[in-house]
């Protein structure tokens, strides 16, 4: 399905990782943010953790089986 560290950015892999509970890594830059499974998204934010992410500002990868 998705390999270790792949960037997720299309609507289908946030839906997949929704529908699957695939873990979600968010970075700002090289800075990691949080770790945890999509709870929501939309064609602007991804909301993980009960936060809200803009797909603009974070970069988000996939971990399955972390």
């Amino acid at each position: 399905m998705y390999q270790f560290g792949q960037p997720l950015t299309r609507d289908q892999h946030f839906k997949d990782h929704y529908e699957h509970q695939v873990p979600v890594q968010i970075y700002m830059g090289e800075q990691h943010q949080d770790i945890g499974y999509v709870q929501s998204y939309s064609s602007r934010f991804i909301k993980i953790n009960g936060t809200f992410y803009s797909r603009s500002l974070y970069t988000f990868i996939s971990r399955p089986g972390y």
